[in-house]
């Protein structure tokens, strides 16, 4: 990954002047979280960044954007995808999401998503203000949207209003892909 999780939160922190406890009461998550994150000494979880990042207004995907103006593109080759991933707390990455595009520029966002054995999004469920779906196309994925889990495989679907509490989890002994979209972009 290409991006300093820890200075990028720091500097969009400061340029809404808050401090750490103020943006920890914002987030619902501890000021000790917010100063290991920013101090590189702890990678978040999924669910752990998103509730970060609505304290500051911003979803995970503006959090990753690249500040340069992009160029309208149509058509993306996999290794142009923008990478919006976070390593685990020991630099491990498990769980991989690639955007096509850039959802602030758009009404959808599309990812490419590749959870190995063990991935998870987080024991705290998340949710954001959208409608979300994903195709699994290979491997198993545990989904969990509220009180309701389902395990998927290749060319099971899901639909749901994000705004419910949920979470990914591959359980398997394989890699996992989705393809998913979200509408409007605010993972």
């Amino acid at each position: 990954m290409d991006i300093d999780v820890g200075q990028r939160l720091r500097s969009l922190r400061e340029a809404q002047n808050l401090s750490q406890r103020q943006l920890a009461e914002l987030s619902s998550v501890t000021n000790g979280m917010i100063s290991m994150v920013e101090q590189n000494r702890t990678s978040p979880s999924i669910s752990s960044l998103k509730k970060i990042l609505d304290g500051l207004g911003i979803s995970i995907s503006e959090f990753f954007a690249v500040e340069a103006a992009m160029e309208e593109t149509i058509f993306f080759r996999h290794e142009d995808l923008r990478e919006i991933t976070l390593p685990m707390a020991n630099g491990e990455i498990k769980a991989v999401f690639k955007e096509v595009g850039d959802a602030a520029q758009h009404s959808l966002q599309m990812l490419y998503e590749r959870y190995e054995p063990g991935a998870d999004t987080g024991e705290d469920l998340y949710a954001h203000e959208a409608e979300e779906a994903g195709i699994i196309v290979e491997g198993h994925i545990e989904v969990t949207v509220g009180d309701r889990a389902q395990v998927l495989g290749p060319g099971d679907a899901y639909l749901f209003d994000s705004r419910l509490p949920h979470r990914f989890r591959n359980i398997g002994n394989a890699a996992c892909v989705v393809i998913s979209a979200c509408t409007p972009p605010t993972f």
